[in-house]
């Protein structure tokens, strides 16, 4: 398995998320349709929030990361958040 973490921080971040939030089944509905898709979390936090994609393999997380930056663009690009720092790896322990 395989895993990306989206950070997403500063000026505007808090803003994305709300928009986010308000859109979470559309958000459900576009990461479970990826190829391999094994979990998804989107979190908040104070400084904005952070979501943890989990995968089959790195070709479902590179899917996840487009669809993620151009689903942004789309319905949240006028919040001014900037990119998100990005995170990805093999998944070594996953427990449930």
């Amino acid at each position: 398995m395989h895993a990306v973490l989206r950070s997403y921080s500063g000026q505007g971040a808090k803003q994305l998320f709300d928009v986010l939030e308000a859109n979470k089944a559309e958000i459900e509905r576009l990461v479970r349709g990826i190829g391999g898709f094994v979990g998804f979390n989107l979190v908040r936090t104070d400084a904005g929030g952070f979501t943890v994609s989990i995968f089959r393999d790195k070709a479902g997380c590179d899917e996840s990361v487009r669809v993620a930056r151009e689903w942004i663009a789309k319905n949240g690009g006028n919040t001014g958040a900037a990119p998100p720092a990005v995170s990805e790896g093999a998944v070594v322990l996953d427990v449930r």
